[in-house]
């Protein structure tokens, strides 16, 4: 069975047991169930640490998907020591970072409603992120867009997850932003992230669970990027 994904339901979970269930050849490992959000949609994946049961630690660079769909934990570079398949471990994240990328993330979903126009691309980061844009001219202000997103934040509205079938989906294809990254379907059911009032759209990341939580961002940059591309800049203000 792929990985349980522990964040999926419960994106403040930091920490879990876990049973190993295989190694990789490049010199990851997978388990039976995670809280390490894996590298997908944008957002990095998770850093964080291993505890073994005589409490050794190996430190966690990343995490990614397996062709399986498996979360494969990425060790440090130069570690030699991994944990044994059938072995029991304890999975700590990074919270700090986590808790960072959750906030801009979720940032970036009012980024989206302040310039309602399909997304092509985008990037989180901890101190920053970005969405691409396909927009027909310029004319931009960094100030009015800030403006937007802050009155949003203001709101303090609550974010919620639900989950709807995938022929809802194509039903309603209004409720897909992006052109570049696909929503993730094929298990039959689709995730939705819903800010009240604000904001309804297909996304499988982390998100705080109001808008509160954020704190004061500011667009930092919009750069051209094409006839019908602008990148624009999200950070902590």
């Amino acid at each position: 069975m792929p990985t349980i994904l522990l964040f999926r339901d419960d994106a403040y979970q930091a920490e879990t047991s876990a049973v190993v269930t295989g190694l990789t050849p490049e010199g990851g490992f997978t388990v039976d169930r995670t809280v390490f959000y894996a590298t997908a949609g944008g957002q990095p994946g998770d850093k964080g640490t291993l505890v073994r049961a005589d409490g050794e630690e190996i430190t966690i660079e990343t995490a990614v998907y397996s062709p399986a769909k498996d979360v494969i934990h990425v060790p440090a570079s130069g570690c030699t020591s991994l944990p044994e398949p059938g072995e029991v471990v304890q999975l700590k994240l990074d919270w700090p970072s986590r808790y960072k990328r959750m906030q801009m993330h979720t940032a970036l979903h009012l980024l989206s409603v302040a310039l309602p126009y399909p997304v092509t691309g985008g990037s989180i980061g901890d101190e920053d992120g970005r969405l691409d844009f396909d927009i027909p001219d310029g004319g931009l202000d960094k100030d009015e867009i800030t403006a937007k997103v802050m009155e949003m934040i203001a709101t303090g509205a609550k974010v919620s997850e639900r989950w709807i079938s995938d022929d809802e989906l194509l039903a309603n294809p209004g409720l897909i932003k992006t052109m570049s990254v696909k929503p993730p379907m094929g298990t039959g059911r689709v995730r939705l992230v819903e800010i009240a009032g604000i904001d309804l759209q297909p996304c499988g990341g982390t998100h705080v669970r109001s808008l509160s939580e954020i704190g004061a961002v500011q667009v930092t940059k919009i750069e051209k990027k094409g006839q019908q591309n602008r990148r624009v800049r999200l950070a902590w203000a």
